[in-house]
């Protein structure tokens, strides 16, 4: 308050004093007067980003805030709580409480976002990457709408807009008089969390009769991303490619129970850490796999690599290379085989994209990328025909995102087109619509259902999930109950010259008092 006053009295001054004088003794007793302060809401607020990446830095570089509250309406920002509202928010007034050196930004979401319009939807998933683009010294907070801290924006709003239209000595005397609100938040300045362990899991299937079996790697990674981490549910990205892969992993491993059954392929299932983060989870891994030991089911016959990234709505199946498989290899096996039972689904319409790796770039469009530098074939199945689509990074990906009997869908694809390869129905004569997973060995339904669920039900953004986390504990039990030797992998930064750098005071309470 005080310092608005200053800057409306330094304009003053440079008019005319006897104007200046009426209205400067005034405004003084005012001032003077001490207005009692009360704590009028606490409330929980989320921090945007941040984080270093490859050297860079991402998102907001403060946490701490005390300042008075203002809606982007009002005539001065600077240095003020600038309070705004999902549905009236847009890049520009952002931009602007930003160029204006504001005090901090507190954007008000609603409780449900899955009631919010698709337009509003859309349009902020795809602010979300912007914010996020360059690093900023201002705080930006996210907090779920009440009544209470609706209330406070109402209010808010009603006084900045007054003050908008106002003449200076208007604003100068609103100022004085003002009973507006101070936000505080309780925490401490961030700081970078060291020896952060990301972690990966790891289990497999061993194929029967021969030594030198060829081995299909199948991957998901299971940490979500959002404009602010504690946020980040990450539905359908990657919720469903999490909820896939184990719903394949007890798909099979029932069929490599029988003898009868029991395939000449090694099946590798990994669920990788900091996807998200330039898949640093899959790189570690592959280090480890490939440089330093001596025995790895990825050095030696791998059929080839798949990686599995929102599937959980929509009637389109991408299939993303880095190179196109040649004709007669496993890989080109696969790609055949998904046509052929995508086809028993006339809604589904099934496509390859073809996408060089490039180095050049921040971080690798895709998983099977990490793959793909280390010469291993891979692919990732994806709905989605880009990986720019704003949906895999945002905390719009709520549960709401996944539709049920798409996502049982796509898995039945995925299971009946890898039984098909590792069987090899089709050169040996199998009909195109002959069904492996029907009646006891058929993709289920609640059990899709119930990870997804789970999964949704806590934030899984990297900065939040610890080699503790009760996430990473819970998929080892559902793994080890299908796959046999399940182990963990953990990456840390190097501490000379770190790949990532995660930071704290993500999550915060807030005081607006008057």
């Amino acid at each position: 308050m005080f310092e608005e006053a200053s800057e409306v009295f330094e304009n003053m001054f440079k008019s005319s004093f006897p104007l200046t004088f009426i209205v400067f003794l005034p405004a003084v007793l005012i001032l003077v007067s001490p207005l009692p302060a009360e704590a009028a809401h606490e409330f929980t607020v989320y921090r945007m980003q941040q984080y270093d990446l490859q050297g860079q830095p991402y998102g907001t570089r403060n946490a701490i805030l005390n300042t008075e509250a203002r809606t982007v309406e009002a005539e001065v920002l600077s240095r003020r709580c600038v309070i705004m509202r999902l549905v009236d928010f847009s890049f520009e007034k952002y931009q602007k409480a930003i160029r204006q050196s504001a005090g901090a930004v507190v954007i008000i979401l609603p409780q449900n976002m899955s009631t919010m319009p698709q337009d509003i939807v859309q349009q902020f998933m795809e602010m979300e990457p912007e914010l996020l683009a360059t690093e900023t010294i201002v705080p930006v907070y996210f907090a779920l709408e009440d009544e209470e801290l609706l209330s406070i924006y109402e209010q808010t709003h009603i006084s900045s807009s007054s003050q908008g239209s106002a003449s200076a000595a208007e604003v100068l005397l609103h100022t004085a008089t003002a009973n507006g609100f101070q936000m505080v938040t309780s925490g401490a300045q961030s700081k970078a969390v060291s020896d952060w362990a990301i972690t990966s899991l790891e289990g497999k299937l061993a194929g029967v009769g021969g030594e030198d079996l060829p081995t299909i790697v199948l991957v998901t990674h299971y940490d979500s991303f959002g404009v602010a981490p504690w946020l980040s549910y990450g539905a359908d990205s990657n919720g469903s490619g999490m909820s896939i892969l184990l719903e394949l992993a007890r798909l099979f491993s029932r069929l490599y129970t029988y003898k009868r059954t029991h395939a000449g392929y090694n099946l590798l299932f990994f669920v990788s850490g900091g996807g998200k983060f330039n898949y640093q989870g899959t790189k570690r891994w592959l280090e480890d796999n490939l440089d330093h030991t001596d025995s790895s089911l990825l050095q030696d016959n791998v059929a080839f690599v798949l990686c599995l990234d929102t599937l959980g709505n929509g009637d389109s199946l991408h299939l993303h290379v880095s190179k196109p498989p040649k004709e007669g290899s496993p890989q080109h096996t696969l790609l055949k085989e998904l046509e052929i039972v995508s086809a028993q689904f006339p809604e589904v319409k099934f496509s390859m994209v073809h996408k060089k790796i490039n180095l050049a770039d921040d971080t690798l469009a895709w998983e099977h990328e990490r793959f793909g530098i280390r010469r291993l074939p891979a692919f990732t199945l994806s709905r989605l025909d880009s990986h720019r689509s704003a949906l895999r990074n945002s905390i719009m990906d709520m549960r709401s995102q996944v539709d049920l009997k798409k996502l049982s869908r796509n898995t039945k694809i995925i299971a009946e087109a890898l039984a098909r390869v590792i069987y090899n129905l089709t050169e040996k004569g199998a009909p195109e619509d002959l069904q492996i997973f029907t009646e006891q060995m058929q993709v289920q339904d609640e059990q899709l259902s119930s990870v997804v669920d789970w999964l949704t039900a806590q934030p899984r953004a990297a900065q939040l999930i610890d080699k503790d986390s009760s996430v990473v504990s819970t998929l080892e039990y559902h793994l080890s109950r299908y796959l046999k030797d399940v182990k963990r992998h953990y990456v840390k930064a190097d501490k000379r010259d770190p790949e990532f750098v995660f930071y704290d005071q993500l999550k915060q309470t807030m005081n607006a008092y008057r």
